[in-house]
């Protein structure tokens, strides 16, 4: 039972660290990596799935920022949005490969819904930049680099 709740938590906060919720996924992964006791390649894959699916709970919510924006509560002015958007276009696609970096990437993968990004380059690009994160900390963390 102890297997299945250590890894039911990284992929809890692997998905909690993607969304705009404030989480640390990386030290969860460190620890069990350095316990010694949990499959590598297991914890890379929960890591890797919890984290994209955060950033597609992002990339729906940029979706729905056009019938939302103009709502008093709503968090981001018409100013800060539009510069987002404005950005997004300047680097197009290939910055969702900076979706893994703290700060900036959970309002890329935002933004990336609201202009409409194509679900299969999302993922794609998401995939393939949360999953070399998670690799490059395994192989640092065990030696492997």
């Amino acid at each position: 039972m102890l297997d299945v709740s250590a890894y039911f938590g990284l992929f809890i906060a692997a998905f909690a660290a993607a969304t705009l919720v404030p989480a640390q996924s990386e030290a969860v992964l460190v620890g069990l990596l350095l316990h010694g006791a949990y499959s590598p390649a297991v914890l890379l894959f929960l890591a890797t799935l919890g984290n994209v699916l955060g950033s597609l709970v992002n990339w729906l919510l940029g979706r729905s920022v056009e019938r939302l924006r103009h709502k008093r509560w709503f968090p981001v002015s018409d100013q800060q949005l539009e510069r987002a958007q404005r950005r997004y276009h300047r680097y197009g696609r290939w910055s969702l490969l900076l979706s893994w970096v703290p700060i900036i990437g959970d309002p890329l993968t935002v933004i990336a819904g609201t202009l409409r990004e194509p679900l299969w380059s999302f993922l794609l690009l998401v995939t393939l930049a949360k999953g070399a994160r998670y690799l490059i900390l395994a192989g640092l963390t065990l030696g492997w680099l």
